[in-house]
């Protein structure tokens, strides 16, 4: 692995941080909610099939999202491909889950909404002139 030269850079070390940081948000989020799926999991009328299936993919993405970003601000190109990549499609999930009408309840929904803010910031920052300049080879 090489690390780009500019990721020592303030600049750049401040956007990675901040890249970190909301996928920090993300993962406690999501791993928020999957505790709140499991202790409400007898409620059907607010925790149905697609619920659970849902939030078991939000934590998995997230804990994926946090390795990338991790392994992005240690200047893996690697790493920042597949954040820039996981950020994107999980933002586009995000939107599709809050657009459908009826499979989710109103609250997940919201908790995506959050979700998808935290991925917007990402999504933006990695796609940023500033970072992929960073991290072209």
């Amino acid at each position: 692995m090489t690390t780009p030269a500019n990721v020592g850079h303030p600049r750049s070390a401040s956007a990675l941080r901040s890249v970190q940081l909301l996928v920090t948000g993300y993962v406690a989020i999501s791993v928020l909610t999957l505790i709140a799926i499991i202790v409400l999991r007898h409620h059907t009328n607010i925790v149905n099939s697609a619920v659970w299936v849902r939030g078991t993919i939000v934590v998995a993405s997230s804990l994926l999202t946090l390795l990338f970003a991790r392994s992005a601000a240690k200047g893996s190109h690697r790493g920042f491909l597949r954040l820039r990549i996981v950020s994107a499609v999980m933002l586009v999930a995000i939107v599709t889950i809050i657009a459908l009408p009826g499979t989710f309840p109103l609250w997940l929904k919201g908790e995506q909404a959050v979700c998808g803010l935290l991925l917007l910031g990402v999504t933006l920052m990695v796609n940023g002139k500033h970072l992929r300049s960073v991290f072209t080879k």
